[in-house]
């Protein structure tokens, strides 16, 4: 069973969402990036359509168009594809068009090819269209992944293009600039839920995510809400589609092991300590929006219900005092480190738990993945004093993680936390991916290739936890 689906031989890059009104459902595109090992015979280059009625099984059907992430809109019975292509000698990067009667069969438009006029935005950076009619302007709008001639390097910014044919352009002002990124804000998107306006898009400079921006107007200012990202590292490139009812938010989850960027160290530690692949597995989140207009994610009806026989997790006490109680059991751990062992975690399952915390504990949590010297495995570590989770994996517990990893966090999450509250998990898993989901709100997505086949465990240190409910869901 797929919950996060990746292609045979392949990994899934960016997404491309699009509802059809007319079958209602999406059929969206994506960029394939083929594994160095794929048999020649399966190789078809280019975008590959994904057809799916629920955001989890897919149907794929490679087209004829061969270029980098775009948009598809529906005019008058008319499908349009704005994508781009990329010259080498000299390099140039391009948005195109192109227009199909099917989805399938796509002709392109070579006088529609443009790229940045020199002035407001410089030569080096344009890419990713997307295409979407403005109500309240009347005309078409196109944002696209540029930087503009600015003062300093960190010029990466939300391009704007308008028109009223879909084939003639008029250069604006960037939508959004914000200063803060030397490289081109990848893949922008664009949608309105209830009275906001929001701005989505990449960027790998500064931080490694998914942004978004909010406004009361399509032409801002722009807000950066207090949690700005809808996941962690590991979701990237997320564009969203909606089919009238709910919005969904399509992103990455790299893989590892191939050293396509060439910083992979010269021992072999596993793929757990291998550089991030380009591409990977579709991540879906459903969007939630908050009454301030911030937006949260949770997962997607599919992924929430593939799960159908739950057992209850024992928990052992491995170091420190764990009582158990009718409703739940308890760890007071003022003093250092308390480890408790679960059940063993299958290839594919959901972990579901409510965690609370009492005190000023350094961190608590889940362990996956663990055994009884409870060092190798994975962290999901709740950290109070830095209102974030932080994913570590075990190779950090030992001298030679410190030493090869001087910087002392792998990943992490913003999430304030408070003593007293109750903090609903459920972690959704397949092979190697580990998706978590904090109460229906905050998602964080990660990678787990060295070590299977062992244990769920909970911790706490300098502090109190209470575990209720805690269970493994499988099929």
């Amino acid at each position: 069973m797929n919950l996060f689906y990746t292609p045979e031989y392949a990994k899934t890059g960016d997404v491309i969402p699009f509802y059809n009104q007319k079958t209602k459902r999406f059929e969206n595109y994506y960029l394939k990036n083929w594994n160095p090992d794929a048999p020649k015979d399966k190789i078809v280059y280019g975008w590959h359509q994904i057809i799916t009625e629920d955001n989890r099984i897919y149907k794929e059907t490679p087209t004829n168009i061969q270029g980098g992430t775009g948009s598809v809109i529906e005019v008058d019975g008319v499908y349009h594809m704005f994508y781009c292509t990329f010259d080498q000698n000299p390099p140039a990067q391009w948005a195109r068009h192109a227009i199909s009667k099917d989805l399938e069969h796509w002709e392109d438009i070579p006088e529609d090819k443009f790229g940045p006029d020199g002035e407001i935005y410089r030569m080096s950076d344009w890419r990713d269209p997307h295409v979407f009619w403005n109500e309240e302007e009347k005309k078409w709008w196109m944002i696209l992944a540029a930087r503009e001639n600015a003062a300093t390097e960190r010029n990466g910014c939300v391009a704007l293009c308008v028109s009223d044919d879909l084939s003639h352009w008029e250069y604006r002002k960037p939508l959004y600039a914000s200063r803060s990124n030397p490289a081109a804000n990848e893949c922008p998107d664009f949608f309105k839920m209830g009275d906001w306006y929001y701005l989505v898009f990449s960027n790998y400079t500064d931080g490694f995510c998914t942004y978004y921006r909010m406004s009361r107007s399509p032409k801002g200012p722009w807000i950066r809400p207090e949690r700005d990202t809808f996941d962690g590292r590991a979701f990237y490139a997320a564009k969203t589609g909606s089919d009238g009812t709910h919005r969904y938010v399509y992103g990455w989850n790299p893989s590892r092991g191939e050293n396509g960027w060439n910083f992979d160290p010269e021992k072999d530690f596993g793929k757990d300590y291998c550089t991030w692949n380009w591409g990977g597995s579709i991540v879906v989140h459903q969007l939630v929006q908050h009454e301030d207009g911030t937006l949260g994610v949770c997962p997607v009806e599919s992924v929430a219900n593939a799960f159908h026989h739950s057992k209850k997790t024992e928990i052992r006490g491995l170091s420190g005092n764990w009582e158990h109680r009718a409703d739940g059991t308890l760890c007071s751990s003022e003093d250092g480190f308390a480890a408790a062992l679960g059940s063993v975690i299958p290839a594919q399952c959901c972990i579901k738990a409510k965690l609370r915390y009492e005190g000023t504990p350094t961190r608590f949590g889940l362990a996956l993945q663990v055994d009884e010297a409870f060092d190798f495995g994975y962290y999901l570590m709740f950290e109070p004093q830095f209102n974030r989770i932080q994913y570590r994996s075990g190779l950090r517990m030992y001298e030679q993680g410190g030493q090869m990893f001087p910087y002392a966090v792998e990943m992490e999450r913003a999430l304030k936390l408070e003593a007293g509250k109750e903090y609903e998990i459920a972690l959704y898993i397949q092979d190697t991916i580990g998706v978590l989901y904090i109460n229906n709100d905050v998602a964080f997505g990660f990678r787990m290739y060295n070590w299977k086949n062992r244990h769920l465990g909970f911790f706490v240190s300098d502090g109190t936890m209470e575990v209720k409910d805690a269970a493994v869901l499988t099929e």
